[in-house]
């Protein structure tokens, strides 16, 4: 069984600093990406984070320290 998660993180709206940057970026689903963005549905983050893709993450941007530790604890193609 294999699972397609996205490498690149997406980020959450709850956990903005004040000048609306996201804290965090989370790992999710990579089909479910352009569905959420374009939709509005909702995405589950690998640590159990809900919400809508709103922006996508940059090289640098900082990652979900528990979705990180998810995913480098997954083996490839899972």
């Amino acid at each position: 069984m294999s699972t397609d998660t996205k490498v690149r993180p997406e980020e959450t709206t709850d956990e903005t600093t004040s000048d609306d940057t996201p804290k965090f970026f989370h790992y999710v689903k990579k089909n479910k990406i352009a569905e959420s963005a374009v939709m509005g549905t909702h995405v589950v983050a690998l640590c159990g984070e809900v919400f809508p893709v709103t922006k996508s993450a940059k090289p640098g941007s900082p990652v979900c320290p528990d979705c990180k530790k998810i995913y480098e604890g997954l083996r490839k193609g899972e």
